[in-house]
């Protein structure tokens, strides 16, 4: 008998994999650092938080309709090759594995930092040197990225007793920020600052909003709402997958995106926005760093813990995402069929695993010898738009490209919802797509491969070559590929 995935996923385990790989340590910096991406967003940016938590809102929708109807490993790339085209479908997915395995890696990297900073914190200091060698700093960073391939090759239920409880801790040190921010508030600061420091400062209140540099920073923050698809990857493993996948997606973007807005409100609610824009321009900014003036060591350490806790988490949930495409493309025999290997004793795709490992290790070096990692940010950003672009656009061309599966549409199944729905989506994606692509190609940066959109482009000019070679390649075996494609894979 052919082994198969096993299906015991929950809704506790499936949530937990979108929270996981949304959060990330990305809100104790961004809310902080757009002011040098994007100066001139002042006291906007909870605002800017909001209107960037608007298209991933209706990704979401997307992502929860057409799961219902297709509860299969490998997600996106599943809805759009079976709801629109087998190449959009690739299109969706490839970009989505090239940039989410190089962030893998990134975030492998930049977790020995925080590390680094807790026995700084900690006054660990001969701890804290050794944690800025730079071989010292490559071997975590891969020990910690295997042991959490490790983890996912030995099932799901390991899988999850893993993930679940560091979520919760996760939560729990980040609510330290939010209610110390709740509770200090400008003077506060302002006292810590000229006892810590010795310094004065005039808060400053005069700002001008202005519509292009506020959408410019939503579309920079957009980034933040990043991982609840990492739920649609694992609809092979899922229970009663029609049912869990949308409740599972709709908790994560709803519980992450309420911690968000707590996070940011509590932050600039202690701190005076005017103090971080002007410290942003030249200095790298943190929550923990910014709260070191009105906590103590004990509890700043405790914050950096919960920020490389919240870095830790992504890695076990963006491996089994990516994991999953690889081993979807395999399925379909897009990718080689030993690709799509299940492993006898724990169910897994292991050699989809060990491949997602091995690519997520090339970010690791790539980060240290190149010493830029925030380009792979921005190449995520722009590959996780075009694939939310993407899902939406399958949900207004479901019914028309393949209606026995539009039929299987358990959630939102009236017809006018879903159009609106994707089509508010469509026009809320592009606009976000644009005003990214325009930020990156009006930048000057040093190098021209320094531009994501240009990396971007090359990328998937080489994959789509490899689609079209593998596609042909079907089609010379006498693979009748519309029925393939008009159809789910087998479980």
């Amino acid at each position: 008998m052919k082994t198969k995935l096993s299906r015991k996923m929950g809704v506790l385990g499936l949530t937990a994999t979108g929270i996981c790989s949304m959060m990330g340590a990305s809100i104790y910096v961004m809310p902080f650092m757009i002011h040098r991406s994007v100066p001139g967003i002042g006291p906007y940016v909870l605002h800017a938080f909001l209107l960037a938590a608007f298209p991933a809102a209706l990704a979401a929708f997307a992502y929860s309709i057409l799961a219902s109807a297709m509860p299969r490993a490998g997600g996106s790339y599943i809805y759009a090759s079976r709801g629109l085209h087998p190449y959009f479908g690739f299109v969706a997915s490839f970009s989505q594995w090239f940039g989410l395995s190089i962030v893998i890696g990134v975030i492998s990297y930049i977790i020995v930092p925080f590390m680094r900073d807790i026995a700084f914190a900690l006054d660990w200091k001969e701890t804290a040197s050794l944690l800025e060698i730079g071989w010292i700093r490559l071997t975590i960073a891969n020990i910690l990225l295997w042991t959490f391939v490790i983890i996912n090759i030995l099932g799901t239920n390991f899988y999850e007793r893993t993930l679940v409880p560091l979520m919760f801790i996760m939560f729990g040190l980040g609510a330290i920020i939010i209610f110390s921010g709740l509770y200090f508030n400008h003077q506060d600061f302002l006292t810590g600052l000229q006892a810590n420091d010795g310094q004065t400062y005039m808060i400053k209140t005069d700002s001008v909003f202005n519509i292009k540099t506020f959408f410019s920073a939503a579309a920079v923050l957009f980034a933040s709402f990043i991982g609840f698809d990492s739920i649609a990857q694992a609809g092979g493993e899922a229970r009663n997958p029609s049912k869990t996948l949308p409740i599972s997606i709709a908790m994560a973007i709803t519980g992450v995106g309420g911690f968000y807005m707590l996070f940011t409100f509590a932050v600039y609610h202690a701190i005076p926005w005017s103090f971080i824009a002007e410290r942003a321009i030249d200095n790298d900014i943190t929550a923990p760093g910014l709260f070191n003036y009105l906590l103590s060591p004990g509890l700043s350490a405790a914050i950096i813990a919960g920020a490389t806790i919240a870095l830790i988490n992504d890695l076990p949930a963006m491996l089994l995402s990516v994991s999953r495409l690889m081993f979807a493309w395999a399925k379909d025999g897009i990718f080689p069929k030993s690709v799509s290997n299940i492993h006898p004793v724990y169910h897994t795709p292991h050699t989809a695993i060990l491949l997602s490992g091995g690519m997520a290790t090339v970010g690791i070096f790539g980060s240290h010898f190149a010493g830029d990692f925030f380009l792979g940010i921005d190449i995520m950003v722009t590959s996780m738009m075009v694939n939310f672009l993407l899902m939406c656009v399958t949900l207004i061309m479901i019914e028309k490209k393949n209606p026995v599966l539009s039929n299987q549409i358990s959630v939102l199944q009236n017809r006018l919802v879903q159009i609106i729905l994707g089509w508010t989506g469509v026009i809320t994606l592009t606009i976000f797509l644009l005003i990214h692509t325009w930020k990156d190609l009006s930048s000057n940066p040093e190098f021209w491969y320094h531009h994501s959109t240009v990396i971007y482009t090359i990328v998937m000019l080489l994959g789509s070559i490899v689609f079209f070679v593998k596609f042909n390649m079907l089609k010379t075996k006498g693979v009748d590929t519309q029925k393939l494609f008009r159809s789910l894979p087998n479980e």
